[in-house]
């Protein structure tokens, strides 16, 4: 019995990079995080799968994800040893064992933490389509060696930025309490997707907090200075708040539950006290789209678009380029604790 689990625990490895630091990543979240899932969703869905999305992207391929080259997911896998993000779940048309076992990707723009939120893969199915993989792996290799594997792999988790823009679009600004009382219903139901995911054998979670939602060129375009629209980044910064204490809470009550918090909002903000820093030296345009900062218009294959990606923050009129998805994803791997804690991602490893 003991020779039989052994010999399949180095099967099982066998399927890995060397270079690999945790056996798989497993992706769950919004646009930040989609590299293709929308691309199989209906005609109505939010879709990137055109050029000039993709430009920077090797072989220049329009993957479906929401920006130029490649997005943070792409880079925390490198850093994590793989090639890239894994594929996305849905173009995997039937069972592959290698695939699954380096990870999967269920991540779909527009969708969000409420399962109202967007009309695209919510949080909800996120997790139901991760629970039919572990049911395959459990097939595949037995319950134990799935919960080994799951117990080292990584679960990257980037959302709640719909839900605000859903809230902020509907009431527009509000009121601390209002604000309050939704953040409350965000963090409940996230909460709740954490522990359907722990259940299932998640212990490693790296969590990706909002950044700057004022500040896409879109919401620019509707302030006559062009200034960011403070009440939404407030509202994010609420969000974030929330969120580190429901994880701390977490992590002490779930046996074997580690995780790291990015902080998305100091990272940005550091960013914008010195660009020149980081190689960047335009914060508030777009680089492909149309009207004012770029953000009036969606990024089409009719829309121009700039040469000098890698000195934009944005890509669109509401997400980054590569240039600075790289440069938050390396403070979450190897920052302090002013930008990920309690530990960085790449601690979160080991």
């Amino acid at each position: 019995m003991i020779l039989v689990f052994t010999a399949s625990l180095v099967t099982l490895l066998a399927f890995h990079s060397a270079d690999a630091i945790v056996p798989a990543i497993y992706v769950f979240g919004d646009s930040t995080a989609d590299v293709g899932n929308n691309n199989y969703l209906s005609a109505n869905a939010q879709k990137a799968n055109f050029p000039p999305n993709g430009i920077d992207f090797p072989g220049r391929v329009p993957t479906g994800r929401f920006c130029n080259g490649y997005i943070g997911i792409d880079y925390l896998a490198q850093l994590f040893g793989f090639i890239r993000s894994p594929p996305p779940f849905l173009s995997l048309t039937s069972f592959n064992m290698f695939e699954i076992l380096r990870g999967s990707n269920f991540a779909s723009g527009n969708s969000g933490i409420l399962d109202t939120t967007g009309i695209e893969i919510p949080m909800t199915q996120q997790i139901q389509y991760f629970s039919t993989v572990r049911s395959n792996l459990t097939a595949c290799i037995g319950s134990t060696l799935t919960d080994i594997l799951l117990s080292k792999s990584l679960f990257l988790i980037s959302t709640g930025n719909n839900d605000l823009f859903a809230d902020f679009a509907q009431f527009g600004p509000q009121n601390d309490a209002h604000k309050n009382a939704y953040v409350a219903i965000l963090t409940s139901k996230y909460e709740d997707h954490l522990k359907k995911l722990y259940s299932l054998g998640a212990r490693k979670f790296g969590i990706m907090g909002i950044g700057q939602p004022g500040c896409v060129p879109i919401l620019r375009t509707l302030t006559p200075s062009g200034e960011c629209i403070e009440d939404l980044n407030i509202y994010g910064r609420k969000f974030n708040e929330a969120v580190k204490p429901l994880l701390n809470r977490l992590s002490s009550s779930l046996v074997g539950m580690k995780y790291s918090f990015g902080d998305s909002e100091k990272i940005v903000t550091n960013i914008q006290a010195q660009p020149s820093l980081y190689g960047l030296n335009e914060l508030r345009n777009a680089c492909c789209g149309g009207g004012r900062f770029n953000g009036e218009s969606p990024c089409t294959p009719n829309a121009t678009y700039c040469s000098n990606r890698n000195q934009y923050f944005f890509w669109d009129r509401f997400h980054p380029t590569q240039a600075t998805y790289k440069i938050i994803v390396r403070a979450y791997f190897g920052g302090s604790l002013e930008v990920a804690s309690p530990i960085n991602f790449r601690q979160l490893a080991f």
